[in-house]
């Protein structure tokens, strides 16, 4: 039972809720901030319209989900090392940053639980973010596909992008963001393919294109096979929602049972946000 007049409307599904009657601008009432990461836990994407805020509003709104989780490989905003600016402006030419699908930072030892994303400029035309449900996708998949997957442990590693041979240290044309690449992005960690929600108890798939490069004990052309199945079906479009942006409005997503990827399609228009990532432990 909520414990304040939070309105929360849910998609068909489940998948993704819309939440009014709550200024996000000011301190939480007693018991909202539970409240939150209960539909979270639930809905998954939860999006706040008409919501300005300030830096420290949004800090403080973060900080009432969670603490700040690390945030590699990006700079953060000078005196606010919680928030990161996602920033294309209008004359880049460099891939859109959160292009592929992921879960953010999935290769850390204990990735985020949730990250937040709060719209200053949205461009007329595309920049939407799609969002996969993993927790439907696993459910889907047959008795014995499930009972393989269980077993597995996936490795996560960012050399793809931030390495020193990734795609951001060979790109030109990035003018809104400092984005960090090299040697210590090479590196590698495993978690389960399938972990349960440490507040749900959901199994979810936790696996990406972006970030998942293998599964221990498996040869690579072994581990490929079963990664692009799993792949394919997760992000398919009876698991996808594409969300549309308003200014002002606020997103934040759990990323222990979501994936998520940027589009593009606004070259010349300033597309502006800013990010802040809420610490997770180690799926289990």
């Amino acid at each position: 039972m909520l414990s304040f007049p939070l309105e929360i409307g849910a998609r068909a599904g489940g998948f993704g809720a819309a939440v009014r009657g709550i200024d996000l601008s000011r301190p939480l009432p007693r018991g909202v901030a539970e409240d939150i990461r209960a539909a979270l836990a639930e809905h998954g994407v939860l999006w706040f319209a008409d919501q300005p805020l300030t830096h420290a509003a949004l800090e403080a709104f973060s900080l009432a989900i969670g603490p700040f989780g690390p945030n590699p490989f990006v700079h953060a905003l000078p005196g606010h090392p919680g928030i990161v600016e996602v920033r294309r402006d209008p004359d880049e030419r460099a891939v859109v940053f959160g292009g592929g699908w992921h879960s953010d930072w999935s290769f850390l030892p204990e990735p985020p639980a949730a990250t937040l994303l709060h719209a200053k400029v949205v461009p007329p035309q595309g920049g939407d973010t799609l969002f996969c449900d993993t927790r439907r996708a696993f459910e889907a998949l047959s008795p014995g596909f499930q009972a393989l997957l269980a077993g597995l442990r996936g490795v996560h590693s960012a050399a793809g992008p931030y390495g020193s041979e990734g795609y951001f240290a060979k790109e030109q044309g990035r003018t809104g963001m400092r984005i960090v690449t090299g040697p210590e992005a090479d590196g590698c960690h495993a978690h389960p393919l399938v972990p349960r929600h440490p507040v749900s108890g959901r199994p979810a798939l936790f696996a990406s294109p972006g970030y998942t490069v293998g599964i221990e004990g498996f040869a690579r052309e072994e581990a490929a096979a079963i990664l692009d199945f799993v792949f394919a079906h997760m992000t398919s479009e009876r698991f996808v929602y594409r969300h549309r942006w308003e200014p002002d409005m606020l997103v934040i997503w759990d990323n222990r049972a979501v994936l998520h990827c940027a589009t593009g399609g606004y070259d010349g228009h300033l597309r502006l946000m800013h990010r802040t990532v809420i610490a997770g432990g180690a799926p289990a």
